[in-house]
């Protein structure tokens, strides 16, 4: 695999897409773009809240992604726009120092999240000035990952037109972690495989270092992905930050119990690391040490040993300040669990026994059992359409992204997929004006698609 992002040639007149894009960007700024930049959604097929965990999961690209067309120039600023009219045009000054408010997650600060991370990593200052066309296929809020996609097509953007050159894993690394400019505390998946995806293949991304190791899909099954049209933005809520320092106390709770040294520890992994465990032996861990009723603060500090000050400042992040009781039992059991899964997933994928697809699908039901009743990041919705997806042929169906609202993902053998679609279309969206308003872009078969590029005009 190549170290850094392909530049691709590609015909503008033959693809209708960039064709569209070009002659927007031409009405409105009155030039040509330079360059093309792209970054895929992608769907996580098993690993589910894990990677903010330390634990490996396994997603694949897919073919709905973040395409901005780009030109350069010394004007100072940098002016973003988007093709679609609901989200507004915004510009920043090149020199002064850019704001993103965490408050307020509109699309342009999701842009800037990665033009601040390339920014910072190379002291660039001031910035080479940009005029900017965005244009995204992935559903919003959908557990697609358009935010990190956005994030990863404005990093790739930024160094390209500050004629900087970074490594696919050096790339994902930057947009990770600027990616929590906006507040969201995630584990660098979907970064991950925005940069590091190969079209036909899924991968397992493994963090520390980070690496990524193709996995074979069976070629008997496809999967495919059904949104629930329940929207979720990560920043916007503090559901998924409350999970992030939920599994923070079970790691300190569990590394306390066996005499380690808690307080440099932050992740469930490295709790099994420092103890030389396997994970059924982890899982045995978190039923003796850990409770199931919820944890109040003061018990933590208690157990801990700190201030409730220290508790606040040092162990809460900004959105979670407020909350008063933390799930550890529940949330350190999904975790193991379902880094258990993804390596039993990986496994089966290379070894391909005569069953794969059942067992496969086995791995997938489970996952979603333990996201609905031991990390409760579901939502009725998506209970409901799993239930549909399982009625009408997947051999196993689970909520894909953070979940409280988005995608599932259904393993489908082959020859059941015309009538698996035609099933969950008349189950789920036709009874319902607003998802059959939204059926077209959220019910697909998704095949595993390539990693972000730079395409310049043949």
């Amino acid at each position: 695999m190549a170290s850094n992002p392909p530049k691709l040639k590609i015909v503008i007149a033959s693809n209708e897409r960039f064709r569209n894009l070009k002659e927007t960007f031409e009405k409105k700024y009155g030039e040509s773009p330079v360059f093309y930049a792209c970054a895929p959604g992608r769907v996580n097929l098993i690993g589910e809240h894990i990677d903010y965990c330390g634990y490996s999961v396994l997603p694949m690209a897919i073919e709905q992604n973040i395409l901005a067309a780009v030109s350069v120039n010394n004007s100072g600023t940098i002016q973003m726009a988007n093709i679609n009219p609901q989200y507004k045009d915004y510009t920043v000054s090149c020199s002064e120092n850019i704001a993103i408010d965490k408050d307020n997650p509109k699309w342009y600060y999701y842009f800037l999240c990665g033009v601040k991370g390339i920014q910072e990593n190379f002291g660039i200052n001031p910035l080479a000035g940009m005029l900017c066309v965005v244009d995204g296929t992935i559903p919003p809020s959908s557990g697609l990952s358009s935010s990190s996609a956005l994030v990863c097509c404005s990093g790739l953007v930024t160094m390209e037109a500050n004629q900087k050159s970074l490594s696919k894993v050096a790339l994902a690394e930057i947009c990770a972690k600027c990616e929590r400019y906006i507040g969201t505390e995630g584990g660098g998946m979907d970064q991950s495989i925005s940069f590091l995806a190969e079209k036909g293949t899924a991968k397992l991304i493994e963090f520390q270092p980070l690496r990524a190791t193709d996995v074979k899909l069976p070629d008997s099954a496809v999967f495919v992905i059904s949104n629930c049209c329940v929207e979720m933005n990560k920043a916007a809520s503090s559901q998924f930050n409350i999970r992030v320092v939920e599994c923070r106390f079970a790691t300190k709770m569990l590394a306390r119990a066996r005499g380690l040294d808690w307080s440099r520890l932050m992740k469930l992994a490295q709790v099994q690391m420092e103890l030389k465990a396997s994970l059924e032996e982890m899982l045995a861990l978190v039923d003796e040490v850990l409770h199931r009723e919820p944890y109040s603060r003061e018990e933590i500090c208690k157990e801990l040993g700190i201030t409730s000050e220290q508790f606040s400042t040092e162990l809460l992040s900004t959105n979670t300040q407020h909350v008063m009781h933390f799930k550890l039992y529940q949330r350190a059991k999904h975790v193991y669990g379902e880094a258990a899964r993804v390596l039993q997933f990986k496994s089966v994928c290379d070894s391909e026994p005569a069953d794969s697809i059942q067992q496969l699908g086995e791995l997938m039901n489970q996952s979603h059992d333990s996201c609905r009743n031991l990390y409760e990041c579901s939502c009725p919705e998506l209970d409901h359409l799993v239930r549909i997806c399982l009625k009408s042929g997947a051999v196993g169906s689970r909520l894909t992204g953070a979940g409280w609202g988005g995608c599932a993902v259904s393993v489908v053998p082959t020859e059941k997929v015309e009538s698996f679609l035609q099933s969950v279309r008349e189950e789920y969206y036709q009874p319902d004006p607003h998802r059959a308003a939204m059926e077209k872009q959220s019910l697909f078969v998704s095949k595993p698609g390539g990693g972000a590029a730079i395409f310049l005009e043949e």
